[in-house]
């Protein structure tokens, strides 16, 4: 793609990078087969292609963004497919977040709508927030289809109430700061797990199935001081400031424990975070303090399910006879190009193991888009458990805290974390989901 940006524009780094990726566009099209919103939408400026034009045009014109141009990059879900079909190498993620934080500084959004956005970066990222929200959101539920019935902003309250849980999990032993030492071999080798945000208070049994089996196969688990939400949902809003003070607290978080005792590598048990903790590097890139130092963070992050595959696990101590429908969140299979792992660890426990059709569609949970954009998330949600329920199974496994959420609200199967069933074949204790179904 021609573009024509000038010197003084291009000393912006950022503008710099989105031009890079700009030029590498060559308008072939096949970013739009694989488009959430471009099949469920049918419309040019809602696949990739046509976004590209817009974000295009209004850096290159150097111009605050406009109504239309918002529209259409609010209903991108940054489920990053594009990037898996692109031939040309186009890096949609980077361009993308270049333009929702562009559209932060430069579009002022109506009243509700910023309220809205204002109260999600307030809340999410920060566990104690968030827990006292769901316990108002708990009382709230029942009205959560009158609300929606009201239209406009009504309906994105009523969408957060249908995504509150029905029971809000206590607080795990395993959630404050400490050391988690393997108890009857000795240490093979040390990492941390990000404890997260959201994660942390609506599923808390993730991380503690996490640490009992890195403790089993011989490692040490460390949560450290000073660890929190990774910036994922901030930065989706282009709130860009906020996302990489998030990484800042992190890189020195983590920076301590691999300066102090060292770390093996830094594992995230949230797909969606694993997107952006990897990408660290790139976001502080021009931070002479921190540049260095979030690329060696970036470098020693994996999804769990990235780290136990090079590990011996031992034999599964029970029989894991069920069929499970395994769900490749966007996060993981476009956005860290993880998509062998789980599924073989998972057959290696004992379960048998189906693809769902058309797996590389998002599901429409995508971190605040359920909440931001009810009514695509819901018809993308309701597609991806019809598809699910095609291949006849027990229950789901997947791999990201969003779309057990998301995808749990369309469905009675039980949905597992994929470390929580690994947990259970290899000794731990039966998921609560499993539990209920009467599958444990």
């Amino acid at each position: 793609m021609q573009t024509n940006f000038s010197l003084a524009q291009l000393a912006d780094p950022d503008v710099a990078e989105s031009e890079k990726i700009l030029r590498k566009c060559v308008h072939c099209g096949f970013c739009t087969a694989t488009c959430p919103t471009f099949a469920l939408l049918g419309d040019e400026l809602d696949s990739p292609r046509g976004r590209i034009y817009l974000i295009k045009d209004m850096l290159e014109n150097d111009r605050p963004a406009d109504e239309k141009t918002v529209k259409h990059i609010d209903r991108c879900l940054s489920c990053l497919s594009c990037m898996t079909t692109c031939p040309s190498g186009v890096h949609y993620m980077h361009l993308v977040d270049h333009a929702r934080a562009y559209i932060e500084k430069t579009y002022k959004r109506p009243l509700s709508d910023r309220l809205v956005r204002e109260v999600l970066g307030f809340v999410l990222p920060h566990p104690g927030r968030f827990r006292l929200a769901l316990f108002g959101a708990f009382l709230a539920r029942p009205f959560a289809g009158a609300f929606k019935a009201l239209g406009g902003p009504m309906k994105r309250l009523g969408a957060m109430l249908e995504l509150a849980p029905s029971r809000i999990p206590g607080r795990s032993a395993m959630e404050a700061p400490g050391v988690f030492k393997p108890e009857r071999q000795e240490r093979k080798g040390r990492v941390t797990i990000l404890s997260g945000c959201a994660q942390t208070v609506l599923q808390p049994s993730i991380n503690e199935a996490t640490i009992r089996l890195l403790n089993r196969a011989g490692y040490e688990v460390t949560l450290p001081e000073g660890e929190g939400c990774c910036g994922a949902l901030v930065h989706h809003m282009g709130k860009e400031d906020q996302a990489l003070d998030d990484a800042r607290r992190n890189v020195d978080a983590w920076t301590r424990e691999i300066e102090g005792e060292g770390l093996d590598a830094i594992l995230i048990t949230a797909s969606g975070c694993g997107t952006t903790v990897k990408d660290y590097g790139f976001m502080l890139r021009e931070d002479p303090a921190y540049a260095d130092k979030a690329t060696r963070v970036s470098a020693l992050t994996k999804d769990i399910t990235e780290f136990l595959s090079g590990l011996e696990l031992g034999a599964p101590a029970r029989d894991g006879a069920m069929t499970v429908a395994y769900h490749s969140a966007c996060s993981m299979q476009h956005g860290q190009k993880i998509t062998r792992e789980p599924k073989t660890l998972l057959k290696a426990a004992g379960f048998t193991v189906k693809d769902v059709a058309e797996g590389h569609l998002c599901c429409g949970s995508a971190g605040t888009y359920n909440i931001l954009q009810p009514d695509i998330a819901r018809r993308l949600r309701d597609r991806k458990v019809a598809n699910i329920a095609k291949t006849k199974p027990d229950l789901i496994a997947t791999g990201n805290i969003g779309c057990m959420t998301q995808i749990g609200g369309g469905t009675d199967l039980p949905i597992v974390h994929t470390a929580e069933l690994l947990d259970w074949a290899y000794g731990g204790p039966a998921p609560e989901a499993l539990e209920k179904a009467g599958l444990a």
